[in-house]
């Protein structure tokens, strides 16, 4: 009877720490990171857009070189990058269409909110 009752004891209490533990409460309650300006788009933005839309490099456009500009012309970003080429305001000119992912992450940043950190 001794021995029934210590396996059951050891199985309570095996269960008891399995479901408990602080690691599977800490990763449930870990929020993704939104994406943001500084670590999301400020890269991308430089990648596709330059030199045209940065006038410290040369470029004579309508300047997208900071977060405000962006965050500003962001419906206008999403609309042209998403023409095909060829179609009239196509961008990034004489370059190729970007990629659903990386429009993606310009639409993600729009729908959280355009932070900027």
């Amino acid at each position: 009877m001794k021995k029934m009752r210590l396996v059951l004891l050891a199985a309570a209490s095996t269960a008891m720490f399995t479901y408990c533990s602080s690691t599977k409460k800490a990763a449930a309650t870990t929020a993704p990171k939104k994406t943001n300006y500084q670590d999301n788009v400020m890269t991308l933005v430089a990648t596709h857009c330059t030199p045209c839309h940065f006038p410290d490099k040369g470029g004579n456009k309508k300047a997208l070189d900071n977060y405000t500009a962006v965050s500003a012309n962001i419906d206008e970003i999403l609309r042209r990058t998403q023409l095909n080429p060829g179609e009239r305001g196509f961008m990034p000119q004489r370059k190729p269409k970007l990629s659903d992912s990386t429009i993606a992450v310009l639409k993600q940043w729009k729908a959280e909110g355009l932070a900027e950190k």
